[in-house]
């Protein structure tokens, strides 16, 4: 009987995870442990940020990309891996004090983006994602 060697993900442009769409912590662990490189491990930091910060955060995987919400309440975090970072989108941005960094074509929405060799603020960070997710969120 022939070892079966786990498949390797499948990644698209910019090196972001082909993840199928889904609801739930099982899609998100899917699509951490897809991330290429370094992303991974930025990828368990993020998402036991948010569920720490937000414990009764809910989670899926859509359009290639993690969600985090609250249930009923709608989307306020998701991101995406690009090739050099990764781009976090706090859908209610504007919102936040501070205003994260980067503007989008989105009024509301603002980036922050993640390179590898950042120093993670996690305290900002976690700043962020407790004020997003008090905020009416995205309903996408």
């Amino acid at each position: 009987m022939a070892d079966k060697t786990p498949e390797k993900p499948v990644l698209l442009s910019g090196g972001n995870p082909q993840i199928a769409k889904g609801y739930g912590d099982g899609p998100i662990q899917a699509y951490i442990a897809a991330m290429p490189g370094w992303k991974s491990d930025v990828g368990r930091r993020l998402d036991a940020l948010v569920k720490k910060t937000a414990p009764n955060v809910y989670k899926a995987v859509k359009w290639n990309s993690p969600f985090y919400g609250i249930e009923g309440e709608g989307w306020f975090l998701s991101y995406h891996c690009f090739a050099k970072y990764i781009k976090l989108t706090f859908f209610r941005g504007t919102s936040l004090d501070p205003v994260p960094p980067v503007a989008s074509k989105t009024p509301e929405t603002r980036y922050f983006h993640i390179h590898e060799d950042d120093d993670l603020d996690e305290a900002q960070l976690a700043s962020w994602i407790k004020q997003a997710s008090e905020l009416p969120g995205e309903r996408l």
